[in-house]
């Protein structure tokens, strides 16, 4: 039986993703701040399918603690899935919160390179995977995404970078760059603003978290001679948008 550790794995991406490996017979070590959440997750699938690990990803200390008290069955991981992300605000870069700013520095890029350079060792002896959940941001900017979109760029350079530093070891890593998703992911960025959300949403017809799921699946299955090094993917009905131009009045 394998064994994956999702982070961000109370809501969106991340709880389905869990919940997809779950539903195969893998062993899943679920990582999120919302123990409640968590408790869903074991629930359904039991305790010895599901170990949830309740915790702020940013904290070391704690990251540190779970990964040691991991119990019997969960300690040997083949799979890393690093989801955990967020967005904060929609503003102007010179317009924008500082704080919400660091936050996205520190979960988006320093808590997963932590999480990342803690498991290296265990997942290059077992030949393992590292998928990285990036974003389309990563890519095509747009106006508010300033941090945001430099944090999912570095997290597609990183898995890039990764590729190179692992040759020869066996370990695969795939860099997943979603589109437009329904998911929590603008309420978080609006602070709870259900209208914006359902506006940004209104017949779109977005990526689901079940979607993005089953690409992580898909990839964790392919036979181990294959690396999906990057997957781009957009809803149908989303397209990058046209160059901007400001014009003299």
């Amino acid at each position: 039986m394998q064994t994956v550790l999702v982070t961000g794995a109370s809501a969106g991406f991340g709880a389905a993703i869990a919940a997809q490996f779950a539903a195969h017979g893998w062993r899943v070590v679920a990582c999120a701040r919302r123990a409640e959440r968590l408790a869903a997750l074991t629930g359904r699938f039991g305790q010895q399918r599901v170990h949830a690990c309740a915790f702020d990803l940013r904290d070391e200390a704690a990251l540190r603690a779970a990964l040691a008290a991991l119990p019997d069955g969960f300690r040997d991981l083949d799979l890393l899935v690093n989801n955990a992300g967020l967005a904060l605000g929609t503003g102007k870069a010179q317009a924008s919160d500082l704080a919400q700013w660091r936050q996205m520095i520190d979960t988006n890029v320093t808590a997963l390179v932590t999480l990342t350079r803690l498991l290296l060792p265990q997942l290059i002896e077992r030949r393992g995977a590292i998928v990285n959940i990036s974003s389309i941001s990563g890519t095509h900017p747009y106006p508010g995404g300033n941090v945001y979109g430099g944090t999912k760029a570095f997290v597609t350079q990183f898995s890039a970078n990764l590729r190179c530093d692992l040759h020869g070891t066996g370990v695969r890593v795939s860099n997943i760059e979603p589109g437009m998703a329904e998911t929590e992911f603008t309420l978080v960025r609006t602070g709870g603003d259900q209208a914006a959300s359902d506006k940004l949403y209104a017949g779109a017809h977005p990526i689901t978290g079940q979607d993005i799921a089953e690409t992580v699946w898909w990839i964790a299955n392919l036979p181990p001679h294959l690396d999906v090094t990057r997957v781009e993917v957009m809803p149908v009905s989303q397209s990058p948008a046209g160059l901007q131009v400001a014009r003299d009045p």
